[in-house]
């Protein structure tokens, strides 16, 4: 049975574990004329013992499901197998999964791993049947063991209440330990890179030329590690992108809320946040095919040499792709404003735009200043426009009519390739990711400082 079949079935058991919970708690109630809490809170009970206890057993055991029946497996490999080395038996199994579940494999399959390839597909289907089974009598014996608890006195709304409360811990908890995970893993690589290239060439070296050589016997570069020229051409075509996106994002979340009818409004609105839904590839492409060579163009009019690939255009339909995570944010936040600050201001005399720009406009400023920050963080991130717009060239300028790269590109281009993991090369783009971490990590305390200072001021 396939595990969404399951996971239906738990789904309709949690339904009727529901349904026979309040009838219960109705009949309890009607036979002692007291009932502790509504009835729906009696259902709940049964339908989250019916459910939560299966579903856990049931992602425990896919999650440890593939891991057990491997080493199994191995085990009962010939032993002339199970000497080699980590990497040979890793190709070992997966010929022994592909030939089970009849996928090409990487060569001839021999009678060993045939005979291994047929237990494995019974170890696995001897699994789902017991998981199938395990689980639906979790489901079951839940359901009954909650129905039995229902009595007049049994505190269900607490019970619910204190339940939901555990699992909206533990989600939180869920993201935050990912979070963390997330930052140690790409540490740890950051740190194992460190240790074969000095700390101080990558932070104050102003050449990036990452190519190294494979093999020792190999003639090549031993790569140059600075990246301050990746940093520099971020910041540039984020700071291009956002004298473009917060000035226009701005103004239109202001002329929305403030001076827009309410049916122009709802057609506008729609309209400028379809910019975010549209592919960064399709902002990549107009960037390339359209405002690259626009830009280069009107350079050569008037004297100037203007890169194919340049800053500036990349920068320039970035800031357009990035408009909505200002306007948006900022029209809901200035309309988060309370009425009451408008009508004192002008009631004191105040004009429409003085209100606007000395009441409305500072009430809002922590909301506009994360919408900012929001984008700020999309264009740090952003990576195919800068690929099909601004090239791959790691240099050190200022000058937004040059060809430059960011550190989010070469990450992709560093982890492409035949490179082993533990190169340098390699490694250097988990140095790149952490050094991004702490440049968005910056602008988050910021951001927050601000916040934090107007809040004060407003609350």
């Amino acid at each position: 049975m396939p595990v969404y079949f399951v996971v239906l079935a738990i789904l309709g058991l949690t339904t009727i574990a529901y349904h026979y919970g309040r009838k219960r708690a109705l009949t309890v109630s009607a036979s002692s004329n007291h009932l502790h809490s509504l009835p729906h809170y009696y259902g709940a009970w049964t339908a989250i013992w019916c459910s939560i206890p299966a579903l856990a057993v049931l992602v425990l055991w896919l999650a440890l499901q593939s891991t057990i029946i491997t080493n199994i497996v191995i085990a009962d490999l010939p032993s002339a197998i199970t000497d080699l080395n980590e990497q040979r038996i890793g190709l070992v199994i997966n010929d022994i999964r592909n030939y089970a579940e009849g996928r090409i494999t990487s060569g001839e399959i021999s009678l060993g791993i045939a005979a291994a390839a047929k237990h494995y597909k019974e170890l696995k289907s001897l699994s789902r049947m017991a998981l199938v089974v395990i689980v639906l009598a979790i489901a079951i014996f839940g359901g009954i063991m909650a129905l039995r608890l229902i009595s007049p006195d049994f505190r269900a709304r607490n019970t619910v209440e204190n339940i939901i409360r555990g699992l909206l811990v533990i989600c939180s908890s869920i993201a935050i330990l990912t979070t963390i995970g997330i930052v140690l893993s790409v540490l740890f690589e950051a740190i194992r890179f460190f240790d074969q290239i000095p700390i101080t060439q990558f932070l104050f070296g102003t050449e990036w030329s990452p190519q190294t050589a494979i093999r020792t016997d190999q003639v090549g570069s031993s790569g140059a590690f600075g990246a301050i020229p990746l940093l520099t051409g971020t910041l540039l075509i984020s700071f291009i992108a956002l004298l473009v996106a917060v000035p226009i994002g701005l103004m239109s979340a202001i002329y929305l809320s403030e001076y827009a009818s309410a049916r122009l409004r709802a057609i506008a609105k729609p309209i400028l946040e379809i910019l975010a839904g549209i592919p960064t590839v399709v902002y990549g492409f107009f960037a390339a095919l359209t405002v690259a060579p626009f830009i280069r163009d009107s350079g050569g009019l008037l004297g100037l040499e203007v890169s194919s690939e340049s800053a500036l255009a990349a920068g320039l339909v970035m800031g357009v792709m990035i408009i909505p995570f200002v306007s948006s944010l900022s029209d809901d936040v200035i309309n988060a404003v309370p009425q009451s600050l408008r009508d004192a201001s002008l009631g004191i005399g105040a004009t429409h735009s003085e209100t606007i720009r000395q009441v409305v406009i500072p009430a809002a400023l922590p909301g506009i200043a994360g919408g900012v920050l929001l984008a700020a963080s999309r264009a740090i991130g952003e990576t195919m426009i800068v690929v099909m717009a601004a090239g791959l060239a790691a240099n050190l300028t200022i000058n937004p009519l040059d060809s430059v790269t960011t550190v989010t590109v070469q990450i992709v281009t560093l982890l492409v390739g035949d490179q082993e993991f533990d190169s340098p090369k390699t490694l250097a783009a988990f140095a790149l990711g952490i050094s991004l971490f702490l440049v968005t990590l910056v602008l988050n305390v910021i951001a927050l400082h601000i916040v934090r200072k107007y809040r004060e001021q407003y609350d």
